[in-house]
């Protein structure tokens, strides 16, 4: 039996307006949208899960990485884990482009960071929606983060060590 996959999200952020644009057309306007310097912060809410009342990403493009986090609806609901995904990172004074290759990890607070989507990944790298150089770009950059998150031994000590103190 093959992996389902789903397209790559590509998805463009306009600075100026704070709207996050999907290939489909939908446009979703954020709650937060700036740049820093190491990249770009967006807080918005989420359509995907009930369980989530909003959805807070870093773009990095240094890194070639997603960072999302979702807040929970509930008060005293846990927090899901967070998700780092391989992106290939655009941008320009106004927008900022996005392209999800499919490949990332998964940290949990009360578990070992681990290797999530890879069979997504994998059946998208073999059906050529995903270019090799994509691929191997996206292997080095989930590989390279999760040495460094394992020897920081913390998310928030990684993004220290990595020169972003802001509040995750």
């Amino acid at each position: 039996m093959s992996a389902a996959y789903s397209t790559q999200l590509a998805e463009v952020i306009d600075v100026f307006s704070s709207q996050r644009r999907h290939p489909s057309g939908a446009v979703h306007q954020l709650d937060a949208c700036h740049v820093e310097r190491w990249g770009l912060a967006l807080r918005g809410p989420t359509a995907d899960t009930e369980d989530a009342a909003s959805e807070v990403t870093w773009l990095l493009p240094d890194l070639g990485l997603r960072l999302t986090k979702l807040r929970p609806r509930r008060r005293h609901s846990r927090p899901g884990p967070t998700r780092l995904t391989a992106t290939r990172i655009e941008h320009d004074t106004r927008s900022w482009m996005s392209t999800d290759l499919l490949l990332g990890l998964e940290i949990d607070d009360r578990a070992p960071a681990r290797i999530a989507q890879y069979e997504e990944f994998a059946a998208a790298v073999s059906s050529g929606l995903i270019r090799l150089s994509e691929a191997d770009f996206a292997l080095r950059t989930v590989h390279r983060t999760l040495e460094e998150i394992s020897l920081h031994r913390d998310i928030n000590q990684w993004l220290a060590h990595r020169g972003i103190f802001d509040m995750w």
